[in-house]
């Protein structure tokens, strides 16, 4: 019973727990929900407005990836203080667009607690951790992605999202994903086609992770949807797709001989290091977006 409390997402039970206790997870699915998540242009939009993170980008990312594992991965008292935290800052995501979003006009309004926004949010996240386990780690079968979409919408409840609000069942967000994907509304503003691939893409790293970059960006892009690829324009070939094959069989491999202390648990030593890289070169310069307001630094 102790253990019940303790965690959200108690370990040994919880199949969001398994997933995103996997380094290779929690490095990577982040950059790919990000820019699947940059294609809605009224969520992306109106999270640029209300972000204090100027250019400081890579700092925000980071940020969003230690509370979201803070909730995953933590205790239910580390959970509550990063969701409590959230919250404050979900407050002030509520406007209306000062100009023009892909098909929104200006004035549409916009708010962090719009459920729609919010299964948005969830269902990036969803299927960017679930591509990069299957991908790197092991395929998941019918009854663990069943159990691991359960776990996600128990996620976007603690966040505020109403669970009436989802898909009730895996097959059920799989065919409102695959739809959603189709959907004309699904589209790159400019201001996103410049900023999300160079978030997603180049972070700044110490030199001795650097040779790590352009291998994690090869699964990061290879396990996108191929209509997010090419919205971004972002190259890709069967060449690629064989490279990626045998990069992931080879990780597969490997990881069984890597003791578990080191394949799993939590990532802020690496998001710290992005943070210090970032704040060593003085930020990094990103295009302001209409109507933003940026802090002088």
């Amino acid at each position: 019973m102790a253990e019940r409390t303790s965690h959200y997402f108690p370990p040994g039970r919880s199949m969001a727990r398994r997933v995103h206790g996997d380094r290779v997870v929690g490095l990577l699915y982040g950059q790919r929900a990000l820019l699947i998540g940059a294609l809605e242009p009224l969520t992306y939009t109106a999270t640029v407005l209300a972000s204090k993170a100027g250019d400081h980008p890579f700092t925000r990312l980071a940020h969003t990836a230690k509370v979201q594992e803070a909730v995953l991965l933590g205790t239910r008292d580390e959970a509550d203080e990063a969701l409590a935290a959230v919250h404050r800052l979900h407050e002030r995501v509520d406007g209306k667009l000062p100009e023009a979003a892909g098909p929104f006009p200006a004035g549409t309004p916009f708010s962090a607690f719009d459920p729609e926004l919010m299964l948005w949010t969830l269902a990036v996240i969803a299927d960017s951790g679930q591509a990069i386990y299957e991908m790197m780690v092991q395929r998941l079968d019918d009854a663990e992605r069943e159990a691991l979409w359960q776990d996600y919408l128990r996620f976007g409840e603690l966040f505020g999202m109403p669970r009436t609000a989802a898909p009730a069942t895996y097959p059920e967000f799989r065919a409102w994903w695959d739809e959603r994907l189709t959907s004309p509304e699904l589209q790159a503003t400019p201001h996103a086609l410049e900023v999300a691939p160079m978030v997603a893409f180049e972070q700044p790293v110490p030199i001795v992770a650097r040779g790590n970059i352009a291998l994690q960006n090869l699964v990061i892009t290879g396990t996108l949807p191929s209509r997010v690829r090419e919205i971004f324009d972002l190259f890709w070939t069967p060449a690629h797709e064989v490279v990626l094959r045998a990069l992931a069989t080879n990780h597969r491999f490997v990881r069984r001989v890597i003791p578990s202390r080191l394949r799993r648990g939590r990532n802020d030593v690496f998001f710290d290091a992005v943070v210090r890289s970032e704040r060593m070169r003085g930020g990094t310069h990103t295009p302001e977006l209409m109507g933003e307001s940026r802090p002088r630094t």
